[in-house]
């Protein structure tokens, strides 16, 4: 089955060269990467850790035409077509996947990225050529954190804490797959409906490796692939308002680590982000857990900057909605915009990419005796590279291939990582739901 797409929104401009950066040929990385990213967006709402299973016969061409550009689709997913004609919102994703994968391998591809404000502008570029950085009058975007594999009531709890934050005329921010990444959104945008807004945001952050394993969720209407995880991380904390954590895996360990490590820099004492980890009654037992992992690893400094707030959807939109006036008189008190945290330092141990392969996992410092924001990025990486390998095609297949990836470090620290992700496995949160987990990583203590 053969479709053409006439593009949206001016993608007709393309020049020639770009569409031929896209074409197949055998030798051509970024094709294979545009082609894997294709699907996935196809895919939408498809929640499962195999996004390519039975799309083997699929493909995509960019078409130069007298007339402007054509999008070939040789055999996609029926699931992103009604009635034969194609879903409006998820050709807008397949077009922010062509728009993504050009301008960074266009503009960023050969860049050496070994200073600090040169990542943070490169990502401001980038978030500012997909038309993200939008004027605003008062803070509103709330980034929501947590895991593609989460319980069915967790779930309802991600919706009803985005609706309440919607009814407060707030938007929403998350890494745009499934699970605690969609219901805050889903909510959101009931609220929003009944408050009559319009223009609500869905602002979905992703990277290649991510988005080929998790299939943007049909609510998000602004799409974004940043070039790697690291870059991915400094967008949410640059645009963010607030940041709110829902029971999550090693991807959400990951995340939370890294805003930590960031939060602890001496420089970043008096910046206004607030914090909060919210989840039903029943997630009490994960929130126990990451809140003893925090302190006995980065210290009570570190716990206190988290706001534990459960089973209070209401509670939390208030918190958050008041805290908006804090960080707007903070922005404007420095002189910062409101649209980017351009003040927020972040050291160059946070914004290096990371290859989790297993040299690169066994060489980590994972010793208590050492700053605690380098502690912090550490773990992070360690966190990073599990994730990898749960569900990274790459990770995966290094596994696969060598066995898991080993850690090592102090005695005490490594059994309380060794704690923290049996409880994630215990709790099911490793993988989506109904599949057995197998560790992609051991740990010597």
């Amino acid at each position: 089955m053969k479709i053409l797409l006439n593009p949206l929104d001016g993608m007709n401009l393309l020049s020639q060269n770009e569409v031929a950066k896209l074409q197949k040929s055998s030798n051509s990385p970024l094709y294979t990467l545009f082609r894997s990213c294709a699907l996935a967006v196809l895919n939408v709402g498809h929640e499962s850790d195999d996004l390519y299973n039975g799309f083997d016969d699929f493909d995509i061409n960019l078409l130069s035409r007298e007339r402007g550009l054509k999008i070939e689709l040789i055999n996609p997913p029926e699931a992103a077509f009604v009635d034969g004609k194609i879903i409006t919102g998820t050709q807008e994703h397949l077009q922010s996947v062509i728009r993504d994968i050009l301008f960074n391998s266009s503009k960023y591809e050969t860049t050496d990225f070994t200073d600090g404000v040169e990542v943070t502008n490169a990502i401001f570029d980038i978030l500012r050529h997909a038309n993200v950085i939008l004027p605003t009058d008062l803070p509103n975007l709330v980034v929501c954190w947590g895991g593609h594999s989460i319980k069915e009531n967790e779930y309802r709890y991600t919706k009803e804490i985005g609706y309440q934050l919607g009814l407060r005329g707030l938007n929403i921010c998350t890494g745009c797959g499934p699970g605690a990444m969609k219901g805050p959104m889903k909510g959101a945008a009931l609220g929003h409906a009944k408050q009559r807004i319009k223009n609500g945001r869905y602002l979905g952050l992703t990277e290649p490796s991510i988005i080929a394993a998790e299939a943007p969720n049909p609510i998000v209407n602004e799409l974004v692939i940043l070039p790697d995880i690291e870059k991915r991380l400094e967008a949410f904390v640059r645009v963010a308002h607030a940041i709110i954590i829902f029971p999550g895996g090693a991807g959400t360990a990951e995340e939370l680590l890294y805003l930590l490590g960031i939060m602890l820099n001496p420089k970043n004492k008096s910046q206004v982000l607030p914090i909060v980890l919210t989840g039903p009654e029943e997630s009490i037992a994960y929130f126990e857990e990451i809140a003893e992992f925090v302190e006995s690893t980065l210290g009570k400094e570190a716990r206190s900057l988290l706001n534990i707030m459960p089973n209070d959807p209401v509670l939390v939109a208030q918190f958050v909605k008041e805290k908006m006036i804090e960080v707007r008189d903070f922005r404007r008190l420095v002189g910062d915009a409101y649209q980017y945290n351009w003040t927020l330092s972040i050291d160059t141990d946070f914004q290096r990419s990371f290859e989790p392969d297993h040299d690169n996992m066994a060489k980590l410092d994972l010793s208590l005796d050492q700053p605690k924001t380098l502690l912090a990025a550490n773990l992070r990486k360690a966190f990073s590279g599990i994730v990898a390998g749960n569900i990274k095609e790459q990770g995966v297949l290094a596994v696969k291939q060598k066995g898991p990836f080993i850690l090592t470090g102090d005695t005490s620290l490594m059994k309380k990582m060794d704690k923290l992700l049996m409880a994630f496995v215990e709790q099911g949160r490793m993988k989506m739901p109904g599949s057995k987990y197998e560790p992609c990583y051991k740990i010597n203590h």
